[in-house]
């Protein structure tokens, strides 16, 4: 009855809301803000929401909506551009599309790969705005019953996954997700704020790496500087340029993994903190569990940019759910987001129950501006797919420095410290390092996304859970072992048992071959040197704050336990085992990876004494003349056209540039100073 009575003539509302020309208007104006912030790797809805901000004051409320759904919704389509084209994950929700998308355009399918992509966003984006429709009256009381146990069978449920993506070799996908967690746990501790791996005497550490950082590093920065290594186009020819149609029927053809994987996306984006950054990979892993033959994954299978692609749109529908139903940011851009609504109109807006309450039309009105705006974001992207996919036959020599400008300064905002980009180059050179040797980067990315989320839900369920057995045994079961934990168990110990008994046949860095013993031994003996430090570190927490020594020296015990036994195993094993995989036996470079790194660290130096600007205006004249080999006259245009555009994105979205020591000296007028 209330549905009749109360939703209905509210959607009728919203629809009328929305049908109006101005409305559209600045819908589609957030639509094309959306792609072109999307477009570029590391900024993402959190970046354009702030843009977005100083308009937001005293704006009517349905035109300033529109606006910021616009944008919100299309971003998770467009970072696929960066994805597929480039190697580069967009935003943190994009990671898992780079496994196959990029391959696939390395073969020239880019096309292919990029409306497959967009046929499946599109799909997602609606599934999430029909689940939102629905679960605007019935989600409350299902959200309140996910308490700190539920939380953290989710959580382990993401880390599940591991077990698809570790790989031929499965201990060092454990060993991987290890690390991954331990460089999570650095900084303060969740529970006493006990230092762990930092001190107060570098204080850049105190609040951890971002997650910017690791996903460009352990992502962006391997592929960049192996592809500037071979020195070539992405794509060894021409993409087709009707190859968008194939993509679409390719998304069609696995519509029913499209349906799960979407459904995946919206139950997870429910769960505040996890969807953005888990999301593509349990439907990445989902994608390969249903999968007859798993044996193209990581080399250019279609199903691996479907699955991902459904299911981060549709997050955005299940994100909204917390956000609008209880005021709880779903991820950051939601949490810009509730900030922003409160600046519309005469500021009487308050998302919550009261929203629903009191403006439950302007509530169903995002709804349908949520699925307005996939469906225009999504025809404009299919629309430009074709020229855009022709980026892939540049020299990659002329893109590289461009792209390293982005992620430099798209990583320099995460925190505005000049370490943000020493931790980038640092976190790049272990990604390098783990392409090389075949560690899979993703479980290592899923031990990072999901290494605080574990131990705030680990701390708080042994702490209530404490406290309820003290009262009775019964209760302190009922508490730990609800009906949906019993749920979320059993089919988290399938995805582990599935995924040990495939992860033979399934390749998720791609095809490796094997190479000599002594290289991959020293990496493996690196790694175990700093898990070994770490734990020791993590075991001298005092016993005042031993909540925050427990979970990081299980987690590191686990991961020297997993080295260990690959260390034997390879003292064992002939150099022609899967153990011994190393990228460099087979890749034909045409440059050292010192020699293309050591730009990279000359940028860094430079910046460290001349300020960012400056030394990007050294270092892209530099590259294009000496390592891209163009005229004179080139490299002045370029770097002209480059500075001048990282001004203009640094103007729009009022950010500053690195500083070095001359900016100590002199002072200098912006951007310059």
């Amino acid at each position: 009855m209330d549905v009749l009575s109360v939703a209905l003539p509210a959607l009728s509302d919203a629809a009328g809301l929305i049908a109006q020309p101005i409305v559209l208007g600045y819908l589609v104006l957030g639509v094309v803000m959306g792609l072109c912030i999307g477009v570029f790797p590391g900024l993402g809805g959190i970046a354009g929401l702030s843009l977005l901000l100083p308009f937001m004051f005293g704006m009517d409320p349905v035109l300033g909506l529109a606006l910021m759904i616009g944008m919100v919704a299309v971003v998770p389509t467009s970072d696929t551009f960066a994805s597929v084209l480039m190697g580069i994950p967009g935003s943190s929700a994009s990671q898992a599309t780079v496994l196959d998308g990029f391959p696939m355009a390395k073969k020239g399918q880019a096309a292919r790969a990029l409306s497959a992509a967009f046929a499946s966003s599109l799909f997602g984006g609606l599934v999430g705005a029909a689940f939102l429709t629905v679960f605007i009256l019935v989600a409350r009381p299902i959200v309140l019953e996910f308490r700190t146990p539920e939380l953290l069978m989710i959580t382990i449920f993401g880390l599940s996954m591991v077990g698809i993506l570790a790989g031929r070799v499965a201990l060092k996908g454990i060993a991987a997700a290890g690390l991954g967690m331990m460089i999570g746990t650095i900084g303060e501790g969740d529970s006493a704020g006990e230092l762990r791996m930092a001190t107060y005497d570098m204080p850049y550490l105190i609040d951890g790496l971002k997650l910017v950082i690791v996903g460009l590093g352990i992502f962006a920065i391997p592929e960049i500087v192996a592809l500037l290594r071979q020195d070539r186009a992405i794509s060894d020819r021409k993409p087709l340029g009707g190859g968008w149609l194939s993509g679409v029927k390719d998304w069609f053809a696995n519509i029913w993994l499209s349906v799960r994987c979407s459904i995946i996306g919206v139950v997870v984006g429910v769960i505040p903190g996890l969807g953005g950054s888990v999301v593509d990979w349990i439907a990445y892993g989902h994608a390969v569990q249903t999968t007859k033959d798993k044996s193209k994954f990581g080399s250019g299978e279609v199903r691996g940019v479907i699955g991902p692609e459904s299911s981060n749109n549709a997050k955005e529908g299940g994100g909204l759910v917390p956000t609008l139903l209880f005021g709880i940011p779903g991820s950051g851009s939601m949490a810009i987001f509730i900030g922003a609504i409160a600046l519309l109109g005469s500021g009487n807006i308050e998302v919550g129950p009261s929203m629903l309450k009191n403006n439950l039309d302007i509530t169903y009105a995002i709804v349908w501006l949520l699925a307005l705006a996939n469906v225009v974001g999504t025809l404009i992207c299919i629309a430009a797919s074709g020229g855009i996919a022709r980026l892939t036959t540049i020299p990659f020599s002329l893109l590289a420095p461009f792209l390293f400008m982005i992620i430099a300064f798209a990583a320099f905002q995460s925190g505005q410290d000049i370490l943000d980009l020493v931790a980038l180059f640092s976190i790049g050179l272990l990604g390098i390092l783990m392409r090389r040797f075949d560690w899979s980067r993703p479980a290592f990315l899923i031990g990072f996304v999901l290494s605080n989320p574990a131990e705030t839900y680990a701390n708080q369920a042994v702490q209530i859970a404490a406290s309820r057995f003290r009262k009775s045994f019964e209760e302190g079961l009922d508490y730990i072992f609800s009906p949906i934990v019993i749920v979320l168990i059993i089919i988290t110990l399938l995805s582990v048992v599935i995924g040990l008994r495939q992860a033979k046949s399934i390749m998720a860095e791609g095809e490796v071959n094997s190479g000599g013993k002594r290289a991959p031994m020293i990496f493996l003996i690196a790694v175990l040197g700093y898990l070994l430090v770490a734990y020791t570190n993590a075991a001298m927490i005092p016993d005042y704050a031993k909540a925050d020594r427990v979970f990081p020296t299980f987690v590191a015990g686990v991961a020297i336990v997993a080295c260990l036994i690959v260390l034997i195993q390879m003292m064992l094993k002939p150099e022609t085992h899967a153990l011994f995989a190393d990228r460099e036996a087979e890749e034909k470079n045409e440059h050292g990876l010192w020699s293309t790194l050591a730009w990279f660290a000359g940028l860094l130096a430079l910046t460290a004494l001349l300020g960012f600007v400056l030394a990007l205006a050294i270092f892209l004249f530099a590259f294009i003349r000496v390592r891209a080999r163009r005229s004179w006259g080139f490299a002045a245009l370029y770097t002209v056209a480059g500075i001048g555009f990282i001004c203009m994105m640094a103007g729009l979205l009022n950010r500053d540039f690195p500083a070095g020591l001359l900016q100590d000296l002199v002072k200098l007028p912006w951007p310059l100073g």
